[in-house]
């Protein structure tokens, strides 16, 4: 598969221009851009403190409520938004340059998403380090991630693949800061609300301490400004006039990174700010021309920032009660803010860059075929009866054989009663993701499409986290209706959006990658609006937990289930057409759209239901097909039961190993099979840049 993405920031390095007014120009109207919003959100809150008294106590003549509430609060959230901004628009900057990548930035990169796990670590510790110190811990976590990413994605390779795995591992590094706030619900509480990026502060410490980080940053980045703009050229070329370049990337990866680390150290991690504020400073290049060049694009594309995120800290609070606004994170807005621009990229974006891995697969006998069907059969059968067997306590073999015969004792009984339904689930969801995915991965012929990457999963998540925090006794049926509804309305987008051209690979996948994003900025506003009773029970249940699941939660699933593998295995011929391409089923006479709807419905319906049965696991709708199809080859009659028993085998032993490696406390499967999903994810990056 090939897919390509919009042009490089610089193709070419620019010629100057006679003089920098225009930027000049730009930048006195970002600074007065930037000003004037502080000034308005210095006068919102929920004290009733106008302009009037903001200027009396500016000049000291207010009375003291009124200046202890604009000098602790609102002066020091204003300056951490001009702060963060400015620090997350510059490394944006810096980033896209070096990697010569759009959508390189803070977020896509997981710089913001190792910092953050950086500082769950720390604070798990509780040990209480100084803001600089745990500045330093976020900026290692952050650096390490960049580093992967780049490392993985590679430079230049088109943006497809460096959001591809820098979603992947952020997905990866989130499973685990989630991990700590399920095992340390004491040292973490108020870290998931942190965790959303919020700029409101308690006096100037905090300010005072990032500031001089951040203007060291930038500066660093503006001394560097000629050299990154020589990397425009290429290695080759840039070498020839005499620049370092591995020290000069590495030298800009760094700082950026410093910069990313001081902003989630100050405010959390605020999203996708460093994404969009030097895309904006790219479209003024167009028109200004001395914008082309670094030294003036970085202090503009941090202004950008700071306007961004003052800009959505006013608009949060003008559309909303004073009240809801101070408990909604500024990051829940910015997080919105770039999905819809990571979708209108996804609209521009062409065909021609490679993302994913081209099947050369074998086509084993039958006889091979039945031996494997046997084998994972049985694997599948032996995880099952471990499921039931193992827990918080062990039992028999004749303990169930009693139980199924109502003949066990209350313990016994009580045990079975709360076991049984958990495996069942996670069976039921795991057989329904792996199949949901091999029908998308068919349909659209991109092996890397899966309900989680295309915002399906997320999109369902949504629909029964709104359901869970606003009627807590809703019933199994009614949660797997909201969760179809909510996957219903993301997959229509996405599929909607995507549809022109015939689902080009780099449209499809950034598109379900914004929506994705979006979703999950929707469900942490919901979780921050609601009570800690309901935000603790959508947490676990997010964290694809089976817990508590009983008959009536794995019905809806089931049912779907084997619907969907009936007409997958029915249908297997047209499946096999399908994933060809575009034009063998018309030949044939099939009516390839309808086709495409019927599959992408029953996918669609798959996922939703397993989420409201499970939670939101993720990956395995990715790894059990593309397994399935490296044990069996292409044919759908083989990869459909293989998929679904993998899957089936895969969230199952992750079900198990998460209520029993670490007893009494346990984990959701959706976190155990990220761990085994992100490798796998990056894995076949890797692979297909090999």
């Amino acid at each position: 598969m090939a897919v390509t993405a919009p042009p490089a920031p610089t193709a070419a390095p620019p010629r100057p221009a006679a003089s920098p007014t225009g930027a000049v120009a730009v930048t006195a109207g970002l600074v007065l851009l930037v000003a004037a919003l502080a000034v308005v959100d210095i006068t919102q809150g929920t004290a009733s403190v106008g302009p009037a008294q903001v200027w009396h106590a500016l000049t000291g003549r207010a009375e003291e409520g009124d200046a202890s509430v604009v000098v602790a609060s609102r002066l020091p959230r204003a300056a951490a938004g001009i702060l963060v901004g400015l620090a997350l628009g510059a490394a944006g900057a810096a980033l896209q340059a070096v990697s010569r990548n759009v959508l390189a930035a803070p977020d896509t990169l997981a710089v913001n998403a190792g910092s953050y796990l950086a500082v769950g670590l720390v604070t798990v510790t509780g040990v209480s380090l100084p803001l600089l110190a745990s500045s330093g811990a976020a900026f290692a976590g952050g650096l390490a991630a960049a580093a992967v990413v780049l490392g993985l994605a590679g430079r230049g390779t088109g943006s497809v693949r460096l959001v591809l795995a820098g979603s992947a591992l952020m997905l990866g590094l989130n499973a685990l800061t989630e991990t700590l706030q399920l095992l340390f619900p004491e040292e973490t509480d108020g870290l998931y609300r942190w965790g959303q990026g919020s700029i409101a502060q308690n006096g100037f410490d905090g300010v005072a301490a990032m500031a001089p980080v951040v203007l060291a940053g930038v500066l660093g980045l503006l001394f560097l400004a000629r050299r990154i703009d020589g990397l425009a050229l290429g290695d080759d070329a840039a070498r020839g006039l005499g620049i370092p370049v591995r020290a000069t990337r590495a030298t800009a990866v760094v700082l950026a990174a410093l910069l990313s680390a001081a902003a989630v150290t100050l405010a959390g991690p605020i999203g996708f700010v460093g994404l969009c504020a030097p895309a904006l400073a790219r479209l003024l290049s167009r028109r200004i021309r001395p914008l082309v060049r670094h030294r003036y694009r970085v202090p503009v594309a941090g202004l950008t920032g700071a306007a961004l995120v003052l800009g959505s800290d006013v608009a949060l609070r003008a559309v909303t009660a004073a009240e809801t606004a101070v408990t909604v994170p500024t990051g829940v807005v910015t997080s919105l803010v770039g999905a819809v621009f990571l979708v209108v990229m996804a609209l521009r974006a062409r065909d021609g860059d490679a993302a994913a891995v081209p099947d050369r697969l074998r086509i084993p006998s039958r006889a091979a075929f039945t031996v494997t069907l046997l084998v994972i059969t049985a694997v599948l059968v032996g995880v099952t009866i471990a499921g039931v067997l193992i827990g918080d306590s062990t039992l028999l073999l004749g303990d169930v054989a009693n139980w199924a015969r109502g003949r066990s004792g209350q313990a016994i009984t009580f045990v079975l009663d709360t076991r049984v339904p958990r495996v069942l689930a996670a069976l039921c969801a795991g057989a329904a993701l792996a199949l949901s995915g091999t029908l998308v991965q068919s349909v659209t012929r991109n092996p890397l499409a899966e309900p989680g990457v295309l915002g399906v999963s997320g999109g369902a998540a949504l629909g029964a986290v709104l359901l869970v925090t606003t009627a807590p006794g809703a019933g199994s049926w009614t949660i797997a209706a909201a969760a179809f509804a909510g996957a219903g309305i993301t997959s229509a987008l996405v599929f909607g959006l995507a549809a022109r051209g015939g689902f080009p690979q780099s449209r499809l996948v950034l598109v379900g990658i914004g929506v994705s994003t979006a979703t999950a900025a929707l469900i942490s506003l919901l979780i921050v609006l609601t009570d800690r009773f309901s935000a603790t029970k959508a947490l676990i249940w997010l964290s694809g937990s089976t817990y508590g699941r009983t008959a009536g939660d794995v019905a809806p699933v089931a049912v779907v289930l084997l619907v969907g593998a009936a007409v997958a295995l029915t249908r297997r011929r047209e499946l096999d057409l399908v994933s060809l391409d575009e034009d063998t089923p018309r030949l044939l006479g099939l009516d390839l759209g309808r086709g495409r709807l019927g599959f992408l419905v029953l996918a669609v319906l798959l996922s939703a239901t397993a989420v409201a049965a499970a939670g939101t696991i993720g990956f395995v709708g990715l790894v059990a097909p593309h397994a399935a199809r490296a044990l069996v080859g292409r044919r759908h009659v083989r990869v459909v039961p293989v998929a679904m028993l993998l899957g089936a085998t895969l969230v199952t032993c992750a079900d198990l190993l998460g209520r029993t490696v670490i007893a009494p406390a346990q984990l959701g499967a959706g976190l155990m099979t990220a761990a085994i999903g992100t490798p796998y994810f990056l894995y076949l990056l890797v692979r297909n840049r090999s």
